[in-house]
């Protein structure tokens, strides 16, 4: 028996609408789109804001400090470029070469893709951050102006490279060893220093200079601990003036120590040149901002504490 038209219109109005209905209840039940992945947030050494997609794979480092900085915190795999004098450690001298902080290549460093690149605060220009930044780079500034911001930034540079277990178990035993540090001085009899960094003019350092916080931790005083600028230079008038117990000499080389040393001999009515206490000390890893400045620091403090040679 043939339908009519109506019953027929009837039939496919009423299928359409058993359709309809189902149509919340499969929508419903589909698995939900993935939310997209968190931005990384974090702030650098300077406490600059910072962003990435994920931690950073793949970071060029343009300082020797930081290279060793990253790579104590678990992040050396992941340094594709670096700077030179990057020696420390051992695995660190493998690394593609890229320039320095005040002179690199920024087309090499382009043809690395990376993530960030990290640079020294205070040793790279703001011209050559300003090339960086040109190009669309990621900045993060390494920075450590006292012995405790050493493991404070082992913890960044980890969240960054996304490798914080490594990064706090170096972050406890720098902070251990830091305090250790501290605590065998702390009675010691206190006397006042001169920092020296360069002879003419003389160049000292200010109290916002890691080594003004190295010579804190033997138990004595920067004997120009009151001046802000990290790198003052000063008069010869001046330091005679301070009158400091103790001149330590960190000359490039021994041969400028012995000529820096030589030279203060022409004043022995100074406290330190009379007791014998000028001293010359040419280990980098004072100024290298990395991990070995506690070593070094730990071997400056016996130093000092020696009894003057006496000829």
């Amino acid at each position: 028996m043939r339908r009519s038209s109506t019953e027929a219109i009837a039939l496919i109005l009423g299928a359409l609408a058993l359709l309809l209905a189902r149509l919340p209840a499969a929508h419903s039940a589909a698995a939900p789109a993935p939310a997209p992945a968190p931005a990384l947030q974090l702030q650098d050494d300077e406490q600059r804001p910072l962003e990435l997609a994920r931690p950073a794979q793949r970071i060029v480092s343009l300082a020797p400090g930081a290279t060793a900085m990253l790579f104590a915190a678990g992040a050396g795999a992941h340094v594709v470029g670096t700077s030179q004098y990057s020696n420390e450690p051992e695995a660190a001298k493998a690394i593609e070469r890229i320039g320095d902080a005040q002179s690199f290549d920024l087309e090499r460093i382009l043809a690395l893709h990376p993530d960030v690149v990290v640079v020294w605060s205070g040793g790279t220009s703001a011209t050559q951050l300003a090339r960086l930044q040109g190009v669309g780079l990621r900045i993060y500034r390494h920075r450590l102006t006292g012995l405790d911001d050493l493991p404070s930034s082992l913890l960044r540079l980890g969240r960054l490279a996304g490798t914080p277990a490594q990064a706090q178990a170096a972050a406890a035993q720098f902070g251990e060893r830091i305090a250790a540090l501290r605590g065998l001085y702390r009675q010691a009899p206190p006397a006042t220093v001169l920092i020296q960094v360069w002879n003419r003019p003389i160049y000292t350092v200010g109290r916002t200079q890691i080594m003004t916080d190295v010579i804190h931790a033997c138990g004595y005083r920067n004997v120009y601990e009151d001046l802000g600028d990290p790198g003052p230079a000063v008069t010869l008038e001046s330091v005679l003036a301070r009158d400091p117990q103790i001149i330590l000499a960190l000359p490039p080389d021994q041969k400028a120590g012995l000529e820096w040393l030589a030279a203060w001999q022409a004043y022995p009515s100074m406290q330190a040149v009379r007791s014998g206490r000028v001293i010359s000390w040419t280990d980098q890893r004072l100024s290298r901002l990395g991990p070995s400045i506690v070593d070094a620091a730990e071997d400056l403090c016996r130093a000092l504490r020696q009894p003057p040679a006496r000829s």
